[in-house]
């Protein structure tokens, strides 16, 4: 098959090269010139585990190239971006313009696939009147439907394979056909429904780890308020055969957990009350951090506080969404002098360790790095102007950082 990809992110252009090394020929569409220009090369500009060997061999080998615009090929699958706005519903600008731009190349026979998270309805109510402007019709002259990705950064590749697939189709015949199109590489199984309940469980997966998340962050809040160690209160409870409470943190970041929930909301918020709350107590969670933070600068003249990690998971170079972020612009705005060290981000957070830690007066671990696992606590605490360590993530070793002389505040706890 010829396969045109319009959107090449984190998930289009993995999805792209999967395809590419699976026998079919792929176009990938993408208006940034700066990711045609690396993929002309066959390099990438996004951080993923061994995708830049497998964007290269499909470039090398001829079957996967760039373009500006789509081209007539057999299969059309939409990846772009899906972000919230203000108002916190679904930006669905980039989903209308990329279906607009497969009308000219748009061909009988040929099958159209929506992956981008997207609100229940966008398939019929968006994207098929567009598509059917060509003259053609829906489910009958080609097929339509939505296939959502359910993949997790940095282990991308590997799940596009492994994960179960839903082919959400307009028609059952559609849902087959998409199914046909993914078969040449996915292992899990597919699964067949209808576009609608596709795109509602898209959002249900990740709504349901977010509502376990705001417990978790709720249960952290109280427990500080009544003077108890949440993470020992979670591992108690989670003894119980039939409990699992996840990790409280700083707030919920990343392009899926921290915006799909407001899919739902936006459709139904008369009914989604318990949604609309738990993105509320997520949501709440930076500025309770930066609140947390800034009691322990009370005494500080001239506060300077050193964030390490700021993408919004661990091992990642994405800064969608970052709750850690926005706790640095919180700080910022009630006047401390915040420094950045995230070697994910070396572009813009990168540079030397030491030199981002010197002079500070509180070391904030924001994201859980692996490699902030063997922090050199002595040499830190040595150029640190007061040595206290403030632990969002339960991560860094309290007896190590008290034994190199850090007062240690763990979040949940303190």
């Amino acid at each position: 098959m010829k396969i045109c990809v319009v959107g090449l992110g984190y998930i289009g252009l993995p999805t792209a090269a999967m395809f590419a090394t699976h026998g079919h020929q792929v176009v990938g569409v993408d208006k940034n010139p700066k990711v045609l220009e690396a993929l002309s090369r066959g390099e990438i500009i996004i951080e993923e585990k061994d995708l830049d060997k497998l964007v290269k061999q499909a470039v090398t080998d001829g079957s996967l190239c760039g373009s500006e615009v789509p081209v007539e090929a057999d299969a059309f699958i939409i990846a772009v971006p899906t972000p919230i706005t203000a108002a916190k519903t679904a930006k669905m600008d980039y989903v209308k313009a990329a279906t607009e731009s497969i009308l000219p190349v748009l061909r009988k026979g040929n099958v159209v696939i929506l992956e981008s998270t997207s609100p229940v309805g966008t398939v019929e109510e968006l994207m098929l009147p567009i598509l059917e402007r060509s003259g053609l019709k829906a489910g009958v002259d080609f097929a339509l439907g939505h296939s959502p990705e359910r993949v997790i950064p940095g282990s991308i590749l590997y799940e596009l394979v492994h994960n179960s697939r839903i082919a959400g189709g307009l028609t059952p015949a559609c849902a087959e056909k998409i199914a046909a199109v993914y078969k040449c590489f996915v292992e899990g199984e597919i699964l067949l429904s209808d576009a609608r309940t596709a795109e509602m469980a898209k959002l249900t997966e990740n709504t349901f780890r977010d509502v376990n998340i705001a417990f978790a962050n709720e249960m952290a809040q109280i427990c500080e308020n009544l003077g108890i160690n949440t993470w020992e209160l979670i591992r108690l409870c989670n003894m119980h055969p039939r409990v699992n409470i996840l990790q409280p943190g700083p707030g919920v970041g990343g392009h899926c957990i921290a915006v799909d929930p407001w899919f739902i909301v936006e459709k139904q918020p008369e009914t989604a009350k318990l949604i609309h709350t738990s993105r509320l107590i997520n949501d709440a969670r930076p500025t309770q951090v930066a609140t947390k933070v800034l009691s322990y600068l009370e005494h500080v003249s001239d506060p300077q506080v050193t964030v390490l990690g700021v993408t919004y998971k661990p091992d990642v170079d994405d800064l969608r969404e970052s709750p850690v972020l926005e706790i640095v612009t919180l700080l910022t705005a009630a006047g401390v002098s915040v420094r950045v060290y995230d070697p994910f981000v070396s572009d813009k957070f990168g540079g030397d360790l030491m030199k981002a830690v010197t002079g500070s007066d509180l070391l904030v671990l924001g994201v859980h790095h692996s490699q902030f696992k063997q922090l050199p606590l002595a040499e830190i605490g040595a150029v640190m102007r007061s040595k206290q360590i403030y632990d969002t993530r339960r991560f860094i070793d309290e007896e190590a950082a008290q034994a190199a002389g850090f007062t240690y505040y763990l979040l949940g706890r303190d």
